[in-house]
């Protein structure tokens, strides 16, 4: 299982970046994906996260200013990131849990490898 992830980059304070990830392998189903973070000298913290269900859950710390979302494959996940803050500058995990084809009902928990955010003026 791989996630490939995209769209992270430089903006200025109060400007918006859409990151997204590709997960591909052999799957049987994705049941949650979503975006974590890491700041310098800091925990990784969960930012977002949608089910399989498109139910979502996002952190209080960028509630209103981000959205995550699933496209119609169910294999791709994008964070639309908006009045982007200092603060939200870290490198940005995509996360999924998934069923593997021929592992029953067994989750597995994958990673990319991050993308770097950084808002600064």
């Amino acid at each position: 299982v791989q996630l490939v992830e995209s769209g992270g980059g430089l903006v200025q304070p109060g400007g918006s970046l859409k990151l997204s990830c590709v997960v591909s392998g052999s799957i049987f189903r994705i049941v949650t994906m979503g975006w974590h973070r890491q700041a310098p000298g800091k925990q990784r913290e969960l930012v977002a996260v949608v089910t399989y269900d498109d139910e979502t859950n996002v952190a209080e710390s960028v509630k209103g200013r981000f959205t995550i979302s699933r496209g119609n494959d169910k294999n791709i996940v994008h964070l639309q990131m908006n009045s982007l803050k200092f603060e939200d500058t870290a490198v940005y995990y995509c996360y999924a849990e998934v069923i593997r084809l021929g592992e029953g009902l067994r989750k597995s928990d994958y990673w990319g490898q991050g993308t770097q955010v950084t808002v600064s003026s």
